[in-house]
Order: C-alpha cells, then structure tokens, then sequence
C-alpha cells in the first residue's frame, strides 16, 4: 500500500536522528502536521484563485483543443469522443463506458472495426457502479474474441458460424450472467455499437440510448435506435400516457429489463449500414433526461470534433441540473 500524503511529511520530518537539544519526535510531529496543513491550504488557494480566474467556457475551449489535437492523430475512418461525469447531485458515477478503434494502414488494410459500449448501473441496487463495470468489460471481452481477432488473424467467417447479430445477443446474455454472479442484487443497463467494416451492430437492454444522425441527406434525419426499456415508456407505447407525462413521472427510471436482473435476458439486436458521415451517439439517461434532443443536435452540429461535442453535452447536462450521472460517447464514420 502506497503511504498517504500526511505520513510521508511526518517521516520526512522525523526519520533523521535527534541530538541532545534539539526538538523531540512529538515535537518534530507536530511540526510535520503544520508544514502538512500550511502546504495544503496553499495548494488549495492556489487552486481556488487559478478557478476563479479561468471562465468555464475558457476551460472547455482549452480542454477540447487538447482533446482534438489527440484525436486528429488517431482518426482515420472512425472519429470518436467520450466522456463521462458524476453530474451535480450523485456522490458517486455508476455509469459506465469502453471504446476500442482498430484500424490497419497497409497495402492490404483491414476493414475499420470500432467497440463503443455505455452502462448505466441501477442507482437503489447493490453496486449498480459494480455491475456497468462488469457489464461493459465482459461483453467487449467476448465480442474482441469472437469478431475482432479473427479478423486480425485473418480466418474467415464461415457459413456455419454465429452472425454478427447471434455474437451481439450472446456478448450480451453472457454480460448478464457475469454480473448476476459478481453481483448479485444488482443491474445495469447496457447499449452496444459495434461497427465492422461498414455495418453497424447494436445491442441494447435497457434506458440508455442509441441515436443515428444520416448527415449526408439533406433534412439531417436523426433516428433514435433503441427502445427505453422502462414502465413510463411501455405506458406511452400503449397510449396511458404521453410523453410529457412521462417525461416527469415520479417512476420514470424504473426498468422491466436490465442486465443483470434474471437469468435469462431478451436483448434488443438490430443491424443497419453505414454512410459517410453518419454519426452515432450513446448516451444515458443523466444526458437525455436533461438536454432536449433537438438541443442535444444543435451541440453536436455546432462542435468541431466529436471530443468537444461530449464535453459540451456534459456541461450542457450540469448545467440543466445534473441530476444523474452523465455518459455519452459520439462516434462519426468516414470510410477512405
């Protein structure tokens, strides 16, 4: 175990040996303890001072030019940006999220294969941060193995194995299993894109969302991809409620299906191909739930890389309220 901050000043201060008349080991302590406090409410001054003089909007604008300078070395077909935040009134975030790009450049490259998965865990269950973790882990663990390094080795897919979509259900009912197990009492909601070659995959179970934006047609048609498993929506989809109703319904969070929560699990599965310029955005409740999505577009439109479009999503979300935990991860495909 790493020793903490204020242990290392009181050896600091008491590991040399003390002659006759010189300060004893209590005093030299209390002297550590003081140099420690002085320090501390040094930094955290100058920590303070350096906040009030840099506007938020200053920060994000330095943040998301950092971010872009990192993105623009990595980007070839598939651009992507994440982020994650805790929002404004949870102590802790329960959401949670991974991204894998791979992508060969070479006189025989390999098709660009792109894993962006987003967990949202059930805040009133058990380690609902525990279960998006594992959620999010094994279901990438078993798609990297089941689609990914094949390609990389090059084997090709047979007739006789599991499609894309059977591999997507599978990850995901395997998911379920793993976090009844870790577990037990807890859930998460779990949306996956999966994008091999230009094809996309997404599996979903849950309220977090799955949302496609065509920006090579015209109008800009967005298509929301997946279907909130929650009771307020089932009540919308069979007309007892509207969706302003259920926009502010007291058990809007409540899920009738989550990863996690049986032992057996009806995943959502659908395939759709890729344009250039198609954009694909996860996101959970924490962001959806407080930016309206016409506001959520107008963001994305008007940011110039996918990483400052989450950072202004986030603060969008805080801004609103912050209510719950905010994660959403944005990827645009531009095939070479």
């Amino acid at each position: 175990m790493f020793e903490s901050v204020k242990q290392w000043w009181k050896r600091l201060f008491t590991s040399a040996p003390v002659d006759e008349g010189e300060i004893g080991a209590e005093e030299a302590e209390d002297t550590a303890e003081k140099t420690l406090q002085t320090t501390t409410e040094a930094v955290e001054a100058a920590r303070d001072a350096l906040h009030d003089t840099i506007p938020l909007p200053v920060r994000s604008e330095r943040l998301a030019s950092q971010e872009e300078r990192w993105r623009m070395l990595t980007s070839g077909a598939l651009w992507a940006g994440w982020r994650s935040d805790v929002g404004q009134v949870r102590q802790h975030n329960e959401d949670g999220l991974f991204v894998f790009i791979a992508e060969q450049e070479s006189d025989h490259p390999l098709i660009p294969f792109g894993l962006f998965i987003l967990a949202d865990g059930m805040g009133g269950h058990q380690a609902g941060e525990v279960a998006s973790a594992v959620a999010t882990r094994v279901t990438a663990g078993y798609l990297l193995d089941k689609i990914y390094l094949p390609i990389l080795l090059g084997h090709d897919r047979s007739g006789g194995q599991a499609s894309l979509t059977e591999v997507m259900q599978q990850a995901i009912s395997t998911a379920n299993t793993e976090v009844g197990t870790i577990a037990p009492g807890s859930g998460t909601t779990l949306t996956c894109a999966m994008i091999v070659g230009e094809r996309l995959i997404i599996g979903h179970v849950g309220d977090s969302r799955a949302y496609l934006r065509r920006t090579s047609e015209a109008d800009k048609p967005i298509t929301l991809l997946t279907r909130d498993h929650s009771l307020v929506h089932k009540l919308v989809e069979i007309g007892q409620l509207t969706p302003e109703e259920a926009a502010v319904h007291p058990q809007r969070n409540m899920l009738y299906r989550a990863v996690g929560q049986g032992d057996t699990l009806d995943v959502d599965v659908m395939s759709y191909p890729l344009r250039s310029g198609d954009q694909i955005l996860l996101c959970s409740d924490g962001l959806w739930g407080e930016v309206s999505e016409p506001d959520i577009w107008q963001i994305i439109e008007h940011a110039s890389t996918p990483s400052e479009a989450c950072l202004r999503l986030t603060e969008a979300a805080n801004m609103a309220g912050g209510n719950d935990n905010i994660t959403v991860i944005l990827v645009e495909f531009h095939p070479q």
